[in-house]
């Protein structure tokens, strides 16, 4: 039985053994379950604090674009001179995106394969090399390539396969920027640029790849929003000026602008120029009259193309304490008719990569504006929060591309889980039940062991009171029949009559005494003992009570006609041995009998006027008493004697009309001499 349960909790078990697998998940599919949870909650935790995709709209510089070819092995190649040798570590490709109503928004024609190189005239590196086993698409956030510090004079990316268009399925490159930094600088930033091929379109041209212009808005998902300031004229030819007091003088050699955008409405009421000016010079000194001043750079816009959310500006490094803002053209307002206006919603100057100006005081001049308005100018943040490092910024999107594409593995890691644990734990119920069954069958199946073993048993015993016991008995009878012939050949007379009726009921009682002999050995073959009770009760009584005072009375003397064999064979029995403990120890000169019924209870009360009962119950009548699951009470009535009273309970019973309804020992119809009436 036991190798019969192993064998099929091990078929139900096999099919639920994890599948080979594959080297992609490996690392998953090898962590447990714990720390599968944990993952998911160290990813959702980390990606709260990260840079969250917010892209930008309206016009400007889409990026570079080369010639499309039919097939994808195809060798282009993009080289940005940065002129001296200068420490780079990093290296960010972010991609050119497109609108597409089967993918919605995804990096178009970004490389499948390819390496970054970088050098010096003498010296040729290897950054990085990607093949088509990274899996770089699909995507929409920057690739972040970074790199032991090493000299470089210039940069190039080199493919090996290309991506296929969605619009129009040819190959191509298509990339929005790429920057080159040394530390926190983008040394990239505006240098000369060449191209193996290129598709000059509108917006599309190798030079927007250094024009610091990216797809996103700088959203750090962290910090308040700042709604900027707006400085309003109606004069046109007022050229008003901006002033950041350093408090301290900074060898600054970075400005980045960031402008205001035009309004949270999707899409824009007004075209998308962020409120810059048309031509503004920066100049920097460190006397507040600006005696000394020097023209750090000037910006003058010649098409939609140069301008964006962030304008980036690097210069010769100039020790300043005080930064001063020209307009010298502003532009008319789209939103006021007859207003020309200027907007910045902050302004960074960054002296060694970090952003000197934050928290500094502003002043202008030209045009009166509230001094609360001018703190939103450096207070760190624009109008989606804090605003970030340009190279913290691209690796928060990076690492939220990697989370991002991790996160649905994970979760789907763990459906895959719970679904196995589900399927398992159904596979333990059934289990569960076959044991259970197999469990009730297996005792099922000893109970049947045992039973042959007791019917062995019982056959055995049968066997030797039939040969021992039955032949001792037969001996007796055929004594008894000798002793009569005896009699008989004496022609004895009267005087040996009642020797000769002693014998035959010897004769009778050895019979008798072999049947029961035979039912207890086999009740299964002695259905036939006892088959009308009430009258061998009557026997039995007339026979042991034969020199008593006796009264047998029956309530109904179709009582017993429902009981089964055994039972009725059972209450036969325990009369018999009521009798013989009263004729034994009770000195008894009369006793009663009476049988009678009492809603769906059987009683049979003996009692008799003899010396009464001492102690506990004989355990001969308790045991026959159980055999019956009957009640047995035994008391000794006041007026002396004993009265036994046996409760049997069965179904159907119908008491006689004349059953009297009682609790204990019911006095018979008739009391015999020397027993009073009640208890």
């Amino acid at each position: 039985m036991r190798k019969i349960l192993i064998l099929l909790m091990a078929i139900l078990l096999a099919d639920g053994l994890p599948a080979r697998a594959s080297d992609a998940a490996e690392t998953l599919k090898s962590a447990s379950l714990p720390e599968l949870k944990q993952r998911l909650a160290s990813i959702e935790d980390e990606l709260m604090h990260l840079a969250d995709f917010s892209l930008r709209s309206g016009s400007g510089s889409v990026g570079y674009q080369s010639k499309k070819h039919p097939n994808p092995d195809v060798a282009e190649r993009i080289r940005i001179e940065l002129g001296s040798a200068v420490p780079i570590d990093e290296v960010v490709l972010v991609p050119m995106l497109r609108r597409s109503p089967k993918t919605g928004i995804q990096a178009e024609a970004f490389p499948v394969a390819f390496r970054i190189l970088a050098g010096t005239p003498h010296t040729t590196n290897v950054v990085a090399t990607f093949s088509e086993a990274d899996h770089l698409q699909p995507r929409i956030a920057p690739l972040v390539v970074s790199c032991p510090p090493l000299n470089a004079s210039w940069v190039e990316l080199e493919t090996t396969t290309l991506a296929r268009r969605d619009w129009d399925q040819d190959y191509a490159l298509h990339l929005s920027e790429i920057l080159v930094f040394s530390g926190q600088k983008n040394v990239a930033l505006h240098q000369p640029v060449s191209a193996s091929t290129s598709w000059r379109y509108t917006g599309r041209h190798e030079r927007y790849l250094v024009d610091g212009f990216v797809p996103y808005l700088m959203d750090s998902g962290q910090g308040a929003e700042s709604q900027g300031t707006v400085l309003k004229t109606g004069n046109p030819a007022l050229q008003p000026t901006l002033t950041i007091d350093l408090e301290t003088p900074h060898p600054v050699n970075q400005i980045n602008f960031h402008f205001l955008n035009q309004g949270p409405l999707i899409p824009n009421a007004f075209p998308d120029d962020h409120k810059m000016p048309n031509h503004l010079r920066v100049t920097g000194a460190n006397r507040p009259d600006f005696s000394d001043q020097k023209v750090l750079f000037e910006y003058r816009q010649q098409s939609v193309f140069d301008v964006g959310p962030v304008l980036i500006r690097n210069f010769p490094e100039a020790e300043c304490r005080y930064i001063r803002f020209h307009v010298l053209e502003l532009k008319p307002s789209f939103s006021e008719p007859n207003v020309y206006d200027v907007g910045f919603s902050e302004i960074e100057v960054l002296s060694k990569g970090r952003n000197v100006a934050l928290g500094k005081k502003v002043t202008t001049s030209g045009i009166a504006m509230a001094q609360r308005n001018l703190r939103r100018i450096t207070d760190g943040h624009n109008s989606l929060g804090e605003i970030l490092p340009m190279r913290t910024w691209m690796s928060q999107l990076a690492r939220r591309h990697q989370l991002e594409t991790e996160r649905p593995r994970v979760i789907a890691e763990l459906n895959r889980r719970y679904e196995r644990q589900k399927v398992n734990l159904n596979r333990m119920y059934r289990l569960t039940g076959l044991l259970v069954a197999g469990t009730i069958i297996g005792l099922l199946l000893e109970l049947v062991v045992r039973q042959k073993a007791i019917l062995k048993i019982r056959k055995r015993i049968a066997a030797n009171l039939h040969d021992e016991l039955g032949a001792n008995l037969h001996a007796i009878g055929l004594m008894g029949d000798t002793a009569k012939k005896i009699v008989d050949q004496k022609n004895a007379g009267d005087e040996w009559a009642d020797l000769i009726e002693l014998v035959g009921d010897i004769r009778n009682l050895t019979e008798e005494t072999g049947s029961t002999a035979r039912y207890c050995s086999n009740l299964l073959e002695a259905d036939h003992l006892y088959q009308n009770p009430i009258e061998e009760m009557k026997r039995i009584s007339e026979r042991l009570l034969a020199d008593l005072d006796h009264d047998f009375s029956v309530a109904d003397p179709t009582l017993l006609d429902r009981l089964r064999p055994r039972r009725r064979i059972d209450l036969v029995l325990f009369y018999k041995e009521c009798l013989t403990n009263s004729l034994r120890h009770a000195d008894a000169t009369a006793i009663s009998t009476r049988l009678s019924a009492e809603k769906k209870d059987l009683l049979l009360c003996i009692r008799d006027n003899g010396n009464g009962i001492r102690g506990n119950i004989p355990p001969s009548l308790r045991r026959r008493a159980r055999l019956l699951a009957a009640k047995l009470t035994v008391e000794c009535p006041p007026t002396g004697g004993t009265a036994i009273t046996l409760r049997l309970h069965t179904r159907g019973l119908r008491a006689a009309a004349n059953t009297l309804h009682h609790s204990g020992c019911t006095p018979p119809l008739f009391a015999p001499k020397g027993i009073p009436d009640g208890k």
